[in-house]
């Protein structure tokens, strides 16, 4: 069976979030504004009092609808007209009474960056830069012209602006490493994403990848990661081999940025985060996943779970 890549009938996605990155309370802020039926009129981010009610400026009330989109709190699948729907997702993690209400738990991060990198939902750069930037170091202007090319290779009749692949590039980074002054305390408050520890300013303007073990990253998030990127690139399959799972477009390796050694000792304790449903093997040289059954909503929506435990 022929594996297919994440990027395969992939669309370039770029801007919606009025260069402001993901902050912290962005997403319960987006969640309250449901309704009993647990939906969002699309109005709610555009009329008269969405200033007032979100209590931010205008453009921050559209970055909060982008981020919410991009981060499976709403969508619009499933959504009577002119109108989004709360994930169950969203509603488990975010509401008064759920896993993690205020959004504080490092879980809701990392399922954030997972949503945006490993999936690339509506955020074409964020996995571009996860799953095929390998410079040592980089700055923005190293990474415009690449992207471009990418961009066009999802989508060659696509008119595309530097300046708009330049903002989308910086609040990428900024989003995940900071301006450490200057700026107004609402433009340069802590992401949400900064505290994942994935990329370090080295020098002003020049950015690496912090690879290595993530110690907030939970084994239940890491799983959680694994089953979907399974399901998107190889769902016929009964194994997955560890290169694919270490190495491979999309994969929790390359978009937590997790050597070889943090990887191997993840999947070590697999077994025993999924209940057997999932088992690694390293025999006769071969070193892969099995997994016992279907890989079903069910037991990624329990690796959630396990994750905020």
């Amino acid at each position: 069976m022929r594996k297919k890549t994440s990027s395969e009938g992939a669309t370039a996605h770029f801007s919606g979030h009025e260069t402001f990155p993901l902050r912290q309370m962005w997403l319960k802020k987006a969640y309250d504004r449901g309704d009993s039926f647990d939906y969002i009129h699309k109005a709610t981010f555009t009329n008269e009092d969405a200033i007032a009610e979100f209590g931010v400026g205008k453009n921050m009330v559209a970055s909060i609808r982008h981020w919410a989109l991009a981060c499976n709190v709403i969508t619009e699948e499933g959504a009577p007209a002119g109108s989004y729907v709360i994930t169950d997702h969203a509603k488990a993690v975010l509401a008064d009474q759920g896993l993690d209400p205020y959004a504080e738990n490092p879980t809701t991060a990392w399922y954030a960056h997972w949503w945006l990198a490993g999936r690339g939902n509506r955020a074409t750069t964020w996995r571009w830069l996860f799953n095929f930037v390998t410079l040592p170091s980089f700055s923005r202007e190293d990474l415009e012209a690449p992207l471009v090319e990418y961009a066009r290779s999802l989508d060659p009749n696509r008119k595309l602006s530097m300046a708009t692949i330049s903002r989308d590039i910086e609040t990428c980074i900024r989003g995940y490493a900071p301006r450490s002054a200057g700026g107004s305390p609402e433009d340069y408050a802590e992401p949400m994403l900064g505290e994942l520890g994935l990329i370090n300013e080295e020098r002003k303007g020049h950015f690496s990848f912090r690879r290595g073990p993530k110690p907030t990253l939970h084994d239940g998030m890491f799983a959680y990661a694994l089953i979907d990127f399974w399901k998107s690139t190889a769902p016929g399959l009964s194994s997955l081999a560890f290169e694919a799972i270490a190495y491979g477009e999309g994969s929790p390796g390359r978009v937590f940025k997790l050597d070889e050694d943090s990887v191997a000792e993840r999947l070590l304790r697999l077994e025993e985060v999924t209940r057997k449903e999932l088992s690694w093997t390293d025999t006769a040289g071969l070193r892969q996943v099995h997994r016992k059954g279907e890989l079903t909503q069910k037991l990624s929506d329990q690796m959630i779970e396990k994750a905020y435990a």
